[in-house]
């Protein structure tokens, strides 16, 4: 099983353990999305390697559609995540989880990395543009950025 599948189905059982109903498809791709760039935050290293899709809705994995549209989630999985793969699901499911898919696509279209992707596009158009990794990098820094603000505004 691929690593992006392995912590989709994570995340799809996650909802599903939680509100006990299958998470849509367009949640579950924000929620890898906000889960690459949390783990960007925390570790400057990308989660998984495949490169999101600046689809009209928001980012997109492909490998996550193709598997969702053949109904291959919930799936029994034998490989375990690692403590800190599982912390950065834990921390975007707790702050995500509950917003709805179009309150996610909405916060994904305020992404500088999803926004270069669709470039020339305009707002209903379809678009397949790869979002670049060192895009979704600058995202995360500026999620840094705003912490250590939070951080230090806590401590005054």
């Amino acid at each position: 099983m691929s690593r992006e599948i392995q912590l989709a189905n994570r995340l799809f059982h996650m909802f599903q353990d939680k509100y006990h109903e299958e998470v849509d498809e367009m949640k579950l791709h924000k929620l890898m999305y906000l889960a690459q760039r949390e783990n960007l935050v925390r570790t400057d290293t990308p989660l998984f390697d495949e490169a999101f899709r600046g689809w009209k809705y928001g980012p997109v994995l492909k490998s996550v559609r193709e598997a969702y549209r053949k109904e291959i989630f919930p799936i029994d999985h034998g490989e375990e995540l690692s403590e800190e793969d599982e912390a950065v699901l834990e921390s975007v499911f707790q702050k995500y989880g509950e917003k709805s898919s179009w309150s996610l696509s909405r916060l994904t279209h305020g992404e500088y990395s999803w926004n270069q992707s669709r470039r020339g596009l305009n707002d209903n158009d379809n678009g397949d543009e790869e979002i670049l990794l060192d895009d979704i990098r600058k995202d995360a820094e500026r999620i840094r950025v705003r912490r250590r603000m939070r951080r230090r505004s806590d401590i005054k």
